[in-house]
């Protein structure tokens, strides 16, 4: 392989998971305010099977990117160069990440503002690492930056094993909540291994049953009405999710709830930053939480790490490994 190129994840077409293959693409450098990355892996994130599959073709079109396209939002790896005006890491730091925009983290190389960036933690591998960034991230955001969740509430997580739903059920048994968790039956005593007081079979628990909640963290995106008439009075319901079928009804429904009641819905797409990737660091690495890999795939079979994922029954994260 030339020495200018690098093995990245790409697509030429919207369609399944047979439409990713292992391509090249010229090596980034480190720009002025930029880091250069060696990526060791990076995880398959929900919103990367939605853009491949081309269900919101008119957003990337609106980007101004053509074919190729790229796969991956976050990243474990290492330093390999920083450019001109950047400051904060040195070439061989163990650091994770976020790309600034869009896809391109599934690749060898990748060359970000160091606000995107922080020392990754010590006590566990980049592997395991790079199931953490994007959706630790979601996961403090929502429960403590949007739902204000605090000790002795009452925490509904649904979708409790998935990526994220797997981190907030472990951050709000950390902020002293008590969590019910509903996700697949094979699931149950995995959610309650990772903190929850109760878990329940989504398919087979109505939610009138479940009582009632001081929040409730959607990662499914469906049957908001339902699971809002659970909160209790100042209950708040934050998704990090809506409807790709019907988007409009789901969103029109979550503007409403926000502007009208005391029973909140909030909804948010993951943001990122130094800090927040800095206080995951720290999470980590005080065994506050831990990272959940299902499984890992080589960067040569990313369509298998997509159709894993969209197969269901997930554990946390599937991963892709570079290098």
């Amino acid at each position: 392989m030339d020495m200018g190129e690098m093995r990245a994840a790409l697509y030429d077409r919207y369609g399944p998971p047979e439409v990713l293959y292992e391509g090249r693409l010229p090596t980034p450098v480190a720009g002025p305010g930029e880091v250069l990355v060696r990526v060791a892996a990076a995880s398959v994130n929900g919103g990367e099977l939605v853009g491949r599959a081309g269900r919101v073709r008119l957003v990337t079109a609106a980007l101004g990117r053509g074919f190729p396209k790229r796969m991956g939002i976050d990243f474990a790896g290492t330093v390999a160069a920083v450019g001109a005006a950047a400051s904060g890491f040195t070439v061989g730091d163990r650091v994770w990440g976020v790309v600034p925009h869009s896809f391109g983290s599934a690749a060898e190389f990748v060359a970000v503002p160091p606000g995107r960036l922080a020392l990754a933690p010590t006590s566990v591998d980049l592997v395991q690492a790079a199931a953490l960034p994007a959706v630790g991230m979601t996961a403090i955001i929502a429960l403590r930056e949007k739902a204000h969740l605090m000790r002795g509430e009452r925490l509904l997580v649904r979708g409790a094993s998935g990526g994220v739903g797997s981190i907030a059920v472990q951050l709000g048994r950390e902020h002293g909540a008590r969590v019910t968790a509903l996700a697949g039956a094979e699931q149950l005593d995995f959610v309650r291994s990772l903190g929850a007081a109760e878990a329940f079979d989504y398919a087979t628990t109505r939610p009138a049953d479940l009582g009632r909640f001081d929040v409730v963290l959607n990662t499914v995106g469906t049957d908001f009405s339902a699971y809002r008439r659970l909160l209790t009075r100042n209950g708040r319901m934050v998704s990090i999710t809506f409807d790709i079928d019907h988007p409009i009804a789901s969103l029109s429904y979550i503007a409403a709830s926000t502007v009208f009641g005391s029973r909140r819905v909030r909804f948010f797409s993951g943001n990122s930053g130094q800090e927040l990737l800095s206080e995951l660091t720290r999470l980590v690495d005080s065994a506050a939480i831990r990272p959940i890999v299902d499984r890992v795939y080589p960067l040569d079979d990313i369509a298998g790490a997509h159709r894993a994922l969209e197969a269901g029954g997930i554990r946390g994260k599937i991963i892709v490994q570079v290098t």
